[in-house]
C-alpha cells in the first residue's frame, strides 16, 4: 500500500515538472548572413529596453531593430554583415556569433530556410540507446 501512496504522489508531482528536450545542431555554415540579418533576443521587449541595453553594453551598438514579426517579436539585424553575406569586422565579431549556432540547446529552435545547418530533437529513445 505505500508503495502504491508513493506512486502516485510522484505521477501527481510529474505533471509539474517542465520537460527538458535538448536539441543538437549538425551542418556548416553556407555564409548566406540570414542569421545575422534575422535575429531574436529573449529580453528586449521595447525599443526603450533595446537602446538602455546599448547604452550598458556597447557591443550592442552593432545591432538595429529591423522591424517585427507576425507575433510582435522585434527583428534584430547586424550593421557589419555585407550584401554578399559575409561580416566586415569578422575579426571582432561577438562570442555570440563565434560560437553561432551553439551545438547544445535546451530551447525548440527552426534555423532560417536554406541554412547548412540543422536542428535535430534528441528523441527519450535516443537516451534511452545511450
Amino acid at each position: 500500500m505505500l508503495g502504491f501512496l508513493e506512486n502516485l504522489k510522484n505521477e501527481f508531482l510529474s505533471y509539474f515538472v517542465p520537460e527538458k528536450v535538448e536539441y543538437d545542431i549538425v551542418g556548416e555554415c553556407k555564409k548566406c548572413g540570414k542569421c545575422c540579418r534575422y535575429m531574436y533576443s529573449f529580453d528586449t521587449y521595447t525599443e526603450k529596453e533595446f537602446k538602455f541595453m546599448q547604452l550598458l553594453f556597447p557591443a550592442y551598438r552593432r545591432f538595429y531593430i529591423r522591424g517585427k514579426d507576425a507575433d510582435g517579436n522585434f527583428i534584430f539585424a547586424c550593421k557589419y554583415v555585407t550584401d554578399e553575406g559575409l561580416c566586415s569586422v569578422y575579426d571582432k565579431r561577438l562570442p555570440m556569433c563565434k560560437r553561432y549556432p551553439h551545438k547544445k540547446i535546451y530551447y525548440p529552435s527552426n534555423l532560417h530556410e536554406g541554412c547548412g545547418y540543422k536542428v535535430i530533437k534528441k528523441t527519450f529513445l535516443d537516451y534511452m540507446t545511450k
